[in-house]
């Protein structure tokens, strides 16, 4: 089994360039399926989560080629309406298929999907969604056979802004006769990102970015060239990772709109950082204030950046107050960072974190992607070497992670 060695107490220092947004383009390679001319997506990340995705888009009968950072896809002969239970239950995003694939075919079999044990995320509202556009549901033999001889536009109002449901609900109603409303619509860039793909390749979606979105359905959908916005959940990741090491790191290619809860907070911490023309520079010193967080939906704080924030927090001067409201099982690294010697108590959906002046190094073990991101920040400023496993985690959503944070510095080592 693979794992990082990780040696902490070295100094960060030079540029770092984040890739292409994991969010963003896992919807966009299932978006793919809507048109049957060749598509090319630029800055597309090689991740084990995308390799997943190319797979399952492969087994309807797409081709997918990688060319360096870009991805090139075929989507014109789709004879399959079942996605492969083996990759399917690998990864989580792999539920959006489900609106593209009913949009072009009228039907689609997909087992409930895989990913990281962070909270129960139900798919009922994608399912609500589906079904309000003309959609017959059935579960049979523990997949979901989803039917529509025609969809048609409608009024739809999500009890909860999803990410997957509205983007699952775009794609479906991208292709339906007349017009959708999505009402209470999530807001993240990487819905952005979907929508104006989607409409490089003809589709009529305006309002993404906000809670309103509107759908106006068309019949044919042409090839495109897309670039993948860059990962502003990597992006925040190694921004913490500068700074709680007292780095002084240029982090290239980031769009800082899309971080600027974090960036905020950042501040209150007492994190110095400018934005260049080339990305954000961290000027860290290893000496932060304790600041409370609360992870919400776009805008708000986000969950992805929970881990890692917290991570640097154990290290802050006082005492900060981490509540999680997005997902109720995404508080399994704190054990890890124990282990390490943090201070940190879980009181139902909170974390009181004790700052404390030294980690140390431990085995411990990735539970989570982001989990995983956390605990290569603490390692990084812990005292000797720490070995994580679990890095499958990492992999699927750090785009060659060990040999970036190697470039700057950091002494991180992958062994089979």
């Amino acid at each position: 089994m693979s794992k990082l060695l990780v040696t902490g107490g070295n100094f960060l220092e030079g540029t770092i360039a984040v890739s292409g947004a994991k969010n963003a383009v896992l919807p966009i390679i299932a978006a793919s399926l809507l048109s049957g001319e060749p598509i090319r997506l630029d800055d597309a990340p090689d991740l084990l989560d995308v390799k997943v995705m190319s797979e399952v888009i492969k087994s309807l009968g797409a081709s997918v080629e990688r060319d360096g950072s870009q991805l090139k896809i075929c989507a014109t002969n789709i004879d399959n309406i079942e996605a492969p239970y083996d990759l399917v239950s690998q990864m989580r995003a792999s539920i959006v298929i489900m609106g593209p694939l009913l949009a072009r075919l009228g039907r689609v079999r997909i087992s409930h999907p895989g990913g990281c044990a962070i909270g129960s995320r139900p798919i009922n509202w994608h399912l609500k969604g589906l079904e309000a556009l003309g959609a017959e549901i059935h579960m049979d033999h523990g997949f979901l056979d989803v039917k529509a001889k025609n969809l048609r536009g409608t009024r739809i109002y999500l009890d909860f802004p999803s990410v997957g449901a509205t983007e699952n609900i775009m794609m479906a109603a991208a292709r339906a006769q007349g017009t959708t409303v999505i009402e209470n619509a999530a807001q993240e860039p990487e819905i952005v990102d979907l929508a104006n793909f989607i409409n490089q390749m003809g589709g009529k979606i305006r309002g993404a970015g906000t809670s309103v979105i509107h759908i106006e359905g068309v019949r044919e959908f042409h090839g495109t060239v897309h670039t993948v916005i860059p990962d502003r959940i990597e992006a925040g990741s190694y921004l913490l990772m500068a700074a709680a090491t007292g780095g002084d790191v240029l982090v290239q290619n980031v769009i800082s709109d899309h971080l600027k809860p974090v960036l905020a907070k950042m501040e209150e911490a007492g994190i110095e950082f400018n934005e260049e023309d080339e990305g954000i520079r961290i000027r860290g010193n290893g000496n932060y204030q304790a600041v409370d967080i609360k992870t919400q939906v776009h805008p708000g704080f986000p969950t992805d950046l929970q881990a890692p924030f917290l991570a640097l927090l154990t290290k802050s001067n006082g005492t900060a107050v981490v509540t999680e409201t997005v997902f109720e099982n995404r508080f399994m690294h704190v054990d890890e960072l124990k282990r390490m010697g943090a201070d940190v108590k879980i009181e139902g959906r909170s974390a009181i974190v004790q700052g404390t002046s030294c980690l140390y190094a431990a085995p411990v073990t990735a539970t989570d992607l982001r989990a995983g991101a956390a605990l290569i920040l603490a390692a990084l400023t812990a005292e000797g070497t720490t070995e994580i496993r679990g890095i499958h985690h990492i992999e699927r959503g750090y785009e060659r992670i060990q040999e970036k944070i190697s470039r700057i510095g950091g002494k991180i080592e992958r062994v089979d």
